[in-house]
């Protein structure tokens, strides 16, 4: 089993900046994807950014340039720095993971709110 929390989420003002965290545990060993994916009330999920074990990223079009993904393999830990946020961004934020894709295991989920 792979256990994945997220942490960080809250309200913040259209240009401001957060950081989201995300702990995993369980047997991870063999996971050579992570990434961060979002849902917003009408619409789809869709992952915002992903990052494989030999460090190749993917980021989604919308966060290009404001948004990076990295991890610490030594905490088991993987962050989403997110600047320049903008109400657009306002989603559920989950992180998840994969084997090739992060798209097997999942956390809960968190809520980002961008608002003035």
């Amino acid at each position: 089993q792979v256990q994945l929390v997220e942490s960080g989420g809250g309200l913040v003002q259209p240009g401001e900046s957060l950081t989201l965290s995300c702990a995993a545990s369980g047997n991870i060993w063999d996971l050579n994807a992570m990434g961060w994916w979002r849902q917003s009330p009408g619409k789809e999920r869709e992952v915002v950014a992903a990052m494989k074990s030999g460090g190749s990223t993917y980021y989604h079009d919308s966060v290009k340039g404001r948004f990076r993904i990295s991890r610490d393999n030594a905490q088991n830990t993987m962050y989403l720095q997110m600047i320049s946020l903008q109400p657009d961004d306002t989603a559920v934020y989950l992180c998840a993971s994969g084997h090739s894709w992060p798209d097997e295991y999942w956390g809960q989920g968190i809520q980002v709110n961008v608002s003035s």
